[in-house]
């Protein structure tokens, strides 16, 4: 049986991870506000998937594996940190723009908004790092099948993360439209929203945190 303060633990942790600026959240607002609230929510349906992939990896005890073998796990967070450093660069070099700045893009397939939505949460460090180092951590071998307090915690975080991400997608619009009349907001959120990216992928490079098994 899971205890409350596993459930609520996370909670928590998903919630200050969700409301982190990263890829997924990236990905849904510039999608949005380029091609449209069905796009974005097409787009979240593949972030979705993904972490329906990760919560089965962790039920499966695919983090036993990265226990054993680390240089997995330490190549895992390296390209991770690399991605969020590539962000981070994108929007704060001269010239980059904010997610949440109206920009023109061709309009993709929902096909593909949906294959992007889920490789970008696969390859999004927050989740990977949540699933195999802080998840675990929540479960007690001794309350009962390991594998059904990694999926009932997994799903915990799943509900909260789709809810969460699906507000900004609906919300984005008139956030886009808010900010474009403030160039100084603007400035603003792209700097805060850079900054959190580069800060995000020097922590997961100096994170010794060491995969448990599940």
């Amino acid at each position: 049986m899971i205890e409350t303060t596993a459930v609520l633990g996370v909670a928590a942790a998903e919630l200050g991870l969700v409301l982190t600026p990263g890829p997924n959240m990236m990905y849904l607002v510039s999608r949005t506000i380029s091609q449209g609230r069905r796009a974005g929510l097409v787009s979240l349906a593949g972030v979705g998937v993904g972490f329906g992939a990760y919560m089965v990896a962790a039920t499966a005890g695919i983090t036993a594996v990265f226990a054993v073998v680390p240089a997995l796990y330490l190549a895992l967070k390296i390209a991770g940190a690399v991605y969020l450093l590539y962000l981070a660069w994108k929007i704060l070099r001269p010239g980059g723009v904010s997610p949440f700045a109206p920009i023109e893009l061709p309009p993709d397939s929902s096909r593909r908004l949906f294959t992007m939505g889920l490789v970008t949460n696969l390859l999004n460090p927050k989740i990977a790092i949540l699933y195999m180092a802080l998840i675990p951590q929540f479960v007690v071998p001794a309350h009962g099948r390991v594998w059904l307090q990694s999926l009932v915690l997994g799903a915990v975080q799943t509900s909260i993360a789709v809810t969460v991400n699906g507000l900004i997608v609906l919300s984005a619009g008139a956030i886009a439209a808010f900010l474009a009349g403030r160039p100084l907001w603007l400035r603003a959120q792209r700097f805060v929203t850079g900054t959190v990216l580069g800060a995000m992928a020097v922590l997961v490079l100096n994170d010794r945190t060491r995969p448990l098994p599940a």
